[in-house]
């Protein structure tokens, strides 16, 4: 998920994606150390947008 497709959501599309993604991180995280992943990069770009989505909303918070 690219920077410009979050600043287009809303307060709690990006709660909610981030909720998504943490679960998918925790999960992908479990099935990588009982069995090696195919494309363990997964796991980065999954983490990065994480991130992008705390910015975001530590952006918006900062802001109202």
């Amino acid at each position: 998920m690219k920077q410009q497709e979050i600043t287009k959501l809303s307060v709690e599309d990006v709660k909610s994606r981030l909720a998504d993604f943490s679960e998918q991180l925790s999960k992908m995280k479990l099935t990588h150390s009982v069995a090696p992943m195919e494309n363990p990069i997964q796991i980065r770009m999954v983490r990065k947008t994480i991130a992008r989505l705390h910015t975001e909303l530590t952006k918006r918070e900062a802001q109202a």
